[in-house]
């Protein structure tokens, strides 16, 4: 299973569409956002995606608990399957304990990609390009014996997304 990954939007719909339409066109089967939504327009963009999806609260997210029967929306952290996994996420990285196969987090900006104690830690760095100068998301392929996540990053004022790649033996 492909999953695609973005998250800290902050509100940059146009940046957030075209990392959501990159994960689409790469075949994302459902779409993880790790908090800091801020607008309702990139929930929107979730859901006119035409995949599952799940978005976590971050913390600047309170003005969207309006929203939340409307889209899918939940607090962290927030455990669920997937693809054969079972994953953890949450925005803050404040529970960072090994406490499922696959760690969804934000919040820092950075992408983050790292297994320990058969668990993978992922934060898809930040699609907004507020703190650096590119635009960033990841994809997680699922398999039976592993984990696979690229690493998408766009400079601002790009079409072209640069791709790296990790991969990960499950237990």
């Amino acid at each position: 299973m492909k999953i695609g990954l973005l998250s800290d939007t902050h509100s940059k719909k146009g940046r957030s569409q075209k990392v959501i339409d990159h994960l689409v066109a790469n075949g994302a089967e459902f779409l993880i956002h790790g908090g800091d939504i801020v607008k309702p327009e990139i929930l929107e963009q979730l859901k006119n995606s035409g995949l599952r999806y799940v978005a976590v609260y971050g913390n600047n997210d309170a003005a969207l608990i309006e929203y939340h029967t409307k889209y899918n929306l939940v607090q962290e952290p927030h455990y669920f399957k997937l693809g054969g996994a079972t994953f953890k996420l949450m925005h803050l990285p404040f529970y960072m304990n090994a406490d499922a196969e696959v760690v969804i987090f934000g919040h820092t900006h950075v992408f983050e990609c790292d297994f320990k104690n058969r668990t993978l830690f992922l934060n898809p760095g930040e699609a907004c390009a507020r703190e650096k100068p590119f635009s960033s998301g990841a994809m997680l392929e699922i398999t039976d014996t592993m984990f696979r996540v690229t690493h998408y990053s766009r400079p601002v004022g790009s079409d072209t997304f640069d791709e790296r790649h990790y991969t990960f033996e499950r237990a």
